[in-house]
């Protein structure tokens, strides 16, 4: 079985509403059952402190999510950052960089901003520091608790979401929904999902912690950018237009709908979260591109296939997305706000 064949039977398994999904996440009940019993020993040594989580020498903001990939979590780490450099202050992204695409789209949303790179958070926040920075923004980090942290920022997809909240392996949970407990402030993202989808899951949340802050961001596409090029076009362009998208992300069902709503008729060439192209793959797809199409892709699909674009293809374009936020701008201000006093407050050279 092939690498996207096994990401459509883990998508089927964990969303599929028919028999074989349900009978599926059924079998795996014992291993979802395991997996949350390591996961609730490790919180519970960490709440004791028994599992020490380790100071850094600036603060540090994680924003991370409960489920496996598709909640936001690259553009909304850039878009916190830009807020935190806005106000004065110097941030750094750190990251693991999984798929090698992260680092690549931080650079590209915001130039000025140094991305670190590591394994061990704690040393890449340290590096961070030395290198300038006065406050670290974590991108997917809320299950990383050996690094303190000035706030944790939870993101709850709109998009994904599901009443059957399960565990891996039997759904793409990480953590039990009660986890949003340690967060600061849990964001509720959405790129297609309509209001009555946010409102209940808003609802949801909030019977689960009530003291939880929470705020709703959606991710709204903006421009297409052509790839290799200085060239733009307003989305105007996709109205009527039948469109090749080509994606490696982890929910490219939300994106496909975002172009059908500017009227786009879309097919969509869809491999694995963080796929690596290659030059065959590429030649496969730019073959597949019929004369009258309109080829684009995310950021994170373009940072890859930008150097591997033959000159002479038809042009690929990306689709920029914005960052709106729908509810809550007073609580996202105070928290930047307060990170921004924590950063000045630790760091004597800062302001």
């Amino acid at each position: 079985m092939d690498e996207k064949s096994v990401v459509n039977l883990v998508d089927r398994v964990w969303y599929g509403r028919d028999a074989v999904a349900t009978a599926t996440r059924t079998a795996l009940l014992p291993f979802e059952r395991l997996f949350g019993g390591i996961v609730g020993a490790r919180d519970i040594l960490y709440d004791a402190g028994w599992l020490p989580a380790l100071e850094t020498p600036i603060p540090a903001v994680s924003v991370g999510n409960l489920t496996v990939g598709g909640t936001g979590k690259t553009p909304i780490s850039a878009w916190f950052a830009h807020g935190l450099a806005a106000r004065g202050a110097r941030p750094a992204i750190v990251l693991r960089g999984v798929g090698g695409d992260e680092p690549l789209v931080h650079r590209a949303l915001n130039p000025d901003i140094p991305v670190v790179v590591g394994a061990d958070r704690v040393a890449a926040v340290r590096e961070a520091a030395a290198a300038g920075a006065d406050i670290a923004v974590l991108d997917d980090a809320f299950q990383h608790r050996r690094v303190q942290r000035a706030a944790d920022l939870v993101l709850i997809s709109a998009d994904r979401w599901t009443d059957d909240v399960r565990l891996l392996p039997a759904g793409p949970w990480r953590e039990p929904l009660r986890a949003i407990r340690r967060a600061t402030l849990v964001i509720v993202t959405r790129k297609a999902a309509d209001d009555a989808t946010v409102a209940h899951v808003h609802e949801r949340l909030s019977q689960v912690a009530p003291a939880i802050p929470r705020v709703s961001l959606r991710l709204e596409p903006e421009r297409l950018l052509r790839l290799g090029a200085d060239d733009s076009r307003t989305l105007g362009a996709l109205a009527g237009a039948t469109v090749r998208a080509i994606l490696a992300i982890a929910d490219p069902d939300a994106f496909v709908r975002q172009l059908e709503r500017l009227g786009a008729h879309v097919h969509a060439m869809v491999y694995p979260d963080h796929h690596a192209f290659d030059d065959a793959e590429v030649q496969r797809i730019v073959g597949a591109i019929q004369s009258t199409e309109l080829a684009v892709c995310t950021l994170k699909d373009a940072v890859k296939l930008t150097p591997l674009w033959p000159r002479l293809a038809p042009p690929l374009w990306y689709v920029s997305q914005q960052v709106m936020v729908e509810r809550g701008v007073g609580g996202l201000e105070r928290v930047l706000d307060d990170l921004v006093r924590a950063r000045s407050s630790t760091s004597p050279t800062a302001g």
